[in-house]
C-alpha cells in the first residue's frame, strides 16, 4: 500500500504546499497510471474503464481549479471536485476498494499541501 502511495502520489515534496501558478502544474496534476491503480484496488475490467473516465474528469477539474480560478476561489473548486470524484467513486467501487482509495486519494492531497 505505501508503495502504491507514492506512485499514486507521483512526486511530493514540500515546495509544493506554498502554491503559486508556477508550480500548480505539478501540484494539481492529479494523473495516475491506471494500471498501477487498477491493480492496488483490484479493480474489475469494467471498473476499470468507468474510474479512469471519472479520474480523468476529477484530474481536468483540478487543472481548471489551477489554471482558471483565482487564489479566493481554488480552495472551493479543489473541495467541489474532490466531493465530486469521491461520490462517484463510491458508486464504482466496493467499500474495501473504496476505502483504499480514499487512502490513496487523501495521501496525495496531503502530500500536495491541498487538503485542508
Amino acid at each position: 500500500m505505501i508503495s502504491m502511495t507514492m506512485t499514486f502520489a507521483k512526486t511530493e515534496n514540500a515546495a509544493n504546499v506554498n502554491v503559486v501558478n508556477e508550480n500548480a502544474e505539478e501540484t494539481y496534476d492529479m494523473t495516475v497510471n491506471m494500471r498501477k491503480l487498477s491493480v492496488a484496488l483490484g479493480l474489475t475490467l469494467d471498473q476499470i474503464e468507468a474510474v479512469e473516465t471519472v479520474h480523468n474528469t476529477f484530474n481536468a477539474e483540478m487543472q481548471f481549479a489551477a489554471h482558471y480560478t483565482t487564489k479566493e476561489e481554488r480552495d472551493a473548486q479543489v473541495k467541489k471536485a474532490v466531493e465530486k470524484d469521491v461520490k462517484w467513486m463510491n458508486y464504482i467501487l466496493t467499500k474495501e476498494q473504496y476505502r483504499k482509495y480514499l487512502l490513496l486519494l487523501n495521501s496525495t492531497l496531503t502530500n500536495r499541501g491541498l487538503n485542508h
